[in-house]
């Protein structure tokens, strides 16, 4: 079994196209592969439609960790939310963007908790 290997487009996709029009994507993504009887993402619409996504050599086994790797509810399938969980997980890009930002907002909130203990003393 080979590794898929994954290039992380994503932190360009949302400065080109902004957070909203980056989550419509996404979502258009999901559509792309979802089973459209049951609104989800399942083991037999991910094996037929990841050819769509150029994932030629994909093994049974490596698309059911990615189910599994995003199934957070236990049933075997990915819904809309999961799948953009899973995908935002996946990407180094947006996680350390992300961190940046969050520890940029904590930083923040100890400046101002700081500010408001000072201006109480």
């Amino acid at each position: 079994m080979s590794a898929v290997e994954f290039v992380d487009y994503f932190p360009s996709m949302i400065a080109r196209m902004g957070d909203e029009g980056f989550i419509g994507e996404l979502c258009s993504g999901f559509r792309l592969l979802m089973d459209v009887e049951k609104g989800l993402i399942t083991f037999e619409s991910l094996k037929r439609n990841c050819v769509l996504l150029g994932l030629y050599d994909m093994g049974d086994d490596e698309l059911l960790w990615m189910l599994m790797e995003g199934d957070l509810d236990g049933d075997g399938a990915l819904s809309q939310m999961e799948f953009c969980i899973l995908m935002f997980r996946l990407s180094p890009g947006i996680m350390d963007g992300s961190k940046q930002l969050w520890m940029e907002d904590v930083d923040h909130r100890r400046v101002n908790d700081h500010q408001m203990y000072v201006g109480f003393q």
